[in-house]
């Protein structure tokens, strides 16, 4: 079945992620979170090496950067307003008001997420500002916002409904295929990011219009979650300092010592010297496109989009 964004779409994916959310075995679910972090990996050894030309590359604006300062290191975020443009400016006022810093990674499971903004004493801290609404999936026009299209995809494990996968900007993301937009009422076509390991996205309750201040990290391939939860940025530099983040939760596990979020602060807040100059590969390039056939397996196919590393560099 192709997949066709409607309304009954919607209420379906939002229903799914509820019923989940209610009745998770998280012991299960970071084991397959586990097995698909080794994949992941033993993938990552396998490709290729990549040498791609100066102009191959985009240099990360500062003011899309996040700098996320933790017990083991730096973790820099790349914001992405255009797919969540509501969570972005929200977690761009908070980060204003210092809401963040010496708060604590409250609940991490490990191969699966490290979730955020929680206290020591209460993991369901939160601030008082009203509400999210969702922005699980965006409304886009193929000409003005363009995206790739590399492969076939579940939407959702949860769904038997097909998109379409590839990258935006470097972000890897689903879409209903852009061909539909010639006979849609808008001429746009519904498509959100990826919860490939290293997305940001926004915690929540069972109400899809919920998020407030709580945020995640994925450590895995959370596949459950798309469509479901909103990504607002990919991690850019720093997943090692996140894969090192003590694993628990506060207030259930007794031996538990939550990490704490030293600081978090946008990139143009920073001072030019503390400011580190991230370098993305342009995902459409030709450069970028003979990389990705350098990882096809014999018969053509290239392996699950969340499978293939982005190259990414710091400017010297």
């Amino acid at each position: 079945m192709r997949f066709t964004v409607s309304a009954s779409l919607a209420l379906a994916l939002t229903a799914a992620a509820c019923a989940r959310e209610a009745g998770t075995d998280t012991e299960a679910e970071a084991a397959a979170a586990a097995a698909t972090a080794q994949t992941q990996t033993e993938t990552a050894a396998a490709a290729p090496a990549w040498n791609l030309p100066d102009e191959a590359w985009r240099t990360v604006d500062q003011d899309r950067l996040m700098y996320v300062e933790t017990d083991h290191g730096r973790v820099i975020i790349e914001l992405a307003p255009e797919f969540a443009p509501n969570h972005v400016a929200r977690m761009r006022e908070l980060v204003g008001e210092r809401f963040y810093d010496f708060l604590v990674f409250h609940r991490v499971i490990e191969g699966f997420m490290a979730q955020a903004g929680g206290s020591r004493a209460n993991p369901g801290h939160a601030t008082d500002k009203e509400p999210m609404a969702a922005e699980f999936t965006l409304r886009r026009i193929p000409t003005d916002l363009p995206m790739s299209e590399l492969q076939d995809r579940l939407v959702n494990p949860g769904l038997s409904l097909m998109g379409q996968a590839g990258y935006w900007q470097g972000f890897p993301a689903g879409t209903q295929p852009s061909a539909q937009s010639f006979i849609s009422m808008d001429g746009a076509v519904e498509s959100w990011l990826l919860h490939c390991r290293g997305a940001a996205a926004m915690a929540r309750t069972n109400d899809p219009n919920s998020a407030r201040s709580q945020w995640y990290i994925t450590t895995g391939n959370a596949e459950h979650l798309n469509a479901t939860y909103t990504v607002w940025g990919r991690v850019r530099m720093g997943m090692d300092a996140v894969d090192q983040i003590a694993v628990g939760t506060a207030m259930e596990d007794p031996d538990f010592r939550p990490d704490v979020i030293r600081s978090i602060r946008i990139g143009s807040e920073l001072p030019a010297e503390e400011q580190v100059a991230i370098q993305v590969a342009d995902t459409d390039s030709e450069a970028f496109a003979a990389y990705l056939d350098s990882l096809r397996d014999e018969a053509g196919a290239l392996p699950d989009i969340c499978e293939i590393p982005v190259p990414t560099r710091i400017e010297e």
